[in-house]
Order: structure tokens, then sequence, then C-alpha cells
């Protein structure tokens, strides 16, 4: 089968396209004719091994897992004696960043853990930009921000594939959403229906004077002390996936101001969960909740979607296409 392999770490020039032997299900694994994988954060990681911490889990010196790709969609083909859930033909889409990776491959391997059936109104190519994007919306708010109807929330970086999750579930859940992006991706947020947009380019959010019960920093690089000024008494600021700084300082400041204080600070790391991608999925077909794409790429450009992606402009999901 064909593959993107990667033997070590750099920029998406490392990538490569190159048949790989097709895999074999073990007892408790589903093997799946992949149709579709998009681009995370955390592939970005996996790619360069940056920050170094992650070398922990991801390989030291090398990656350890050679074929790159977290979220697929696609058809069981073949299952393995223990597995109950799926059967052949099933339609399903899945997480692997917790089971080895390898989703930009024609096939792949997953433990059943690790799936969930597709969304039955949306294309391999939508199913796919939802697992790992979509689940960290849901986490970060639900668990992380602990979110109730009637809140206001504020979602920084709210154009780009965490963002745009965040706006509508935090919409369907009852909240009064503000986005906050560029002049370039109002209309996209208007769309989703957010409740306010910010556009960054013209206005500062700490400006307006408002207070918010829950901040998602999905990408920005404001100290802590800004997102503090615009925080209710008893608010939740997270730490999605802002700058390097601003994660450093939500781990350790945030502890202390999260004991010393009424409001919380903290970092968020999504876990992935099937039950998780089971909610987004009946989310996705009552209506509430659709995947943004920004753009589609073939799996032999793969190096030139990474490219792209690292540009940090994406205006929902990159997918890729296999």
């Amino acid at each position: 089968m064909k593959a993107i392999v990667s033997t070590k770490y750099g920029p998406p020039d490392v990538l490569e396209l190159t048949e790989v032997e097709k895999p074999l299900p073990m007892d408790n694994q589903v093997l799946v004719k992949v149709h579709a994988s998009s681009v995370n954060y955390g592939n970005l990681v996996l790619l360069r091994g940056e920050p170094f911490l992650a070398r922990i889990a991801f390989g030291l010196f090398k990656p350890k897992f050679s074929i790159p790709g977290g979220d697929i969609a696609g058809v069981v083909e073949a299952v393995g004696k223990d597995v109950t859930q799926f059967q052949p033909g099933d339609e399903v889409f899945g997480d692997l960043s917790g089971v080895g990776w390898g989703g930009f491959a024609e096939y792949s391997c997953v433990p059943e853990k690790a799936l969930a059936l597709k969304p039955a109104n949306l294309s391999f190519g939508e199913a796919a930009a939802v697992p790992m994007a979509g689940v960290t919306a849901l986490q970060s708010l639900r668990d992380k921000g602990k979110i109730q109807s009637g809140q206001k929330v504020l979602i920084h970086g709210a154009s780009g594939g965490v963002g745009t999750f965040a706006v509508q579930i935090a919409k369907s859940l009852g909240a009064e959403v503000t986005g906050v992006c560029s002049s370039r991706n109002v209309d996209i947020l208007q769309s989703l229906g957010v409740d306010h947009v910010i556009d960054y380019k013209k206005e500062k959010f700490t400006e307006n004077k408002q207070r918010y019960d829950i901040i998602l920093g999905v990408n920005g690089g404001h100290p802590l002390s800004t997102y503090r000024q615009s925080l209710t008494p008893n608010g939740i600021f997270v730490h999605v996936g802002g700058s390097g700084a601003q994660m450093f300082q939500a781990m350790t400041q945030g502890f202390w101001i999260s004991k010393t204080s009424g409001q919380k600070i903290g970092s968020f790391l999504q876990r992935a969960n099937q039950n998780d991608l089971v909610v987004l999925k009946e989310l996705i077909e009552a209506g509430k909740v659709k995947p943004v794409i920004d753009r589609t790429y073939t799996l032999n450009e793969v190096p030139e979607a990474f490219r792209y992606f690292e540009e940090g402009h994406t205006q929902g999901k990159v997918v890729i296409t296999i």
C-alpha cells in the first residue's frame, strides 16, 4: 500500500510517499481502508519533534511512529476475532493519535476503541476533519471549562480547526459566544452562528469591558494577565493552542492563580475518546455542528499541506484525500 513515511524529524520535506506492507488486523483491531485524513497541530509536533519534551512520547532521536496522521475516515475492510462493534462495510471515523498514528496511508489497523460510526450526513473528507479538533473543542469546553447554558464564552482563534468546532459546540450547549478572528474570517464565524465577532485587526477584545465566564485561548499570544482582565471573578481560562510562552505561563503561573483566586487557569491536552466521537456524531447529525474545510490535498501532496498549515492562517481544517 502507499503511505507517507517519516524516518527523521524535520520540515515537511522529510515526508516521503512510499510503498509499505499492508497491515493485518490483530484480534482487537479493525482494518480500515482510509478514504481521508486531516492535519492537526499534533501532526506538526510529530513531524518536527518540537517542543523537545514531546520526544519523550514520540521518540528521542527519530519518530517512533513512522506513518503520521491522526484523523481518519474510511470503510471497515476486515475485523479481528475479538471485535464486537464493527463489521466489514461499516463507514467509520476516528482518532489514531493515542494508538500509534498511521492515518496518512491507504490502510490502517486500528483498535476498535479508537473508532465510531461516521456521521451519516458527512462525506469521508468532512468526517476526517472532525476527530482530533472536534474532541479537543468538546473536552476543553465541557471538561476543563465546565461550560453551562447562559454563560458568556470568548474563543480566541475562533476561525481555525479547533476554534470553528468550539464556536458551534458552545452554541449547542446554550452559551453566548464571542469569536476573535481576523477580518477575512468574520463571515465564516457569522455563518456558524456566533453571537459576536471581534476583528482583532480593528479592536482588542479587552477594550469592550466585557467579562467572560470562559475564555478559550486556541490561537493567541497574550500574557495571562491580559486574559484575566476579561474573565469574570470566577471565570476559567483554558489554554488550548496558543504560543509556547502562553502555555508555559498557564502551566506554571496558572497553578498559583487557580489556588489563590476565584479564577481558574489551565492548559488542556485532548484525549482520544470513543464516547466523545459519538457525541460529536450526534451533534453533527442533528445539524448543530459541521466541519469547516479550508483546503484539500491528495496523499502525495501531504508535504505541501503541512507547509500551508504551518503558515497558521487556516480557515477550519486541512483535509487529505487518500
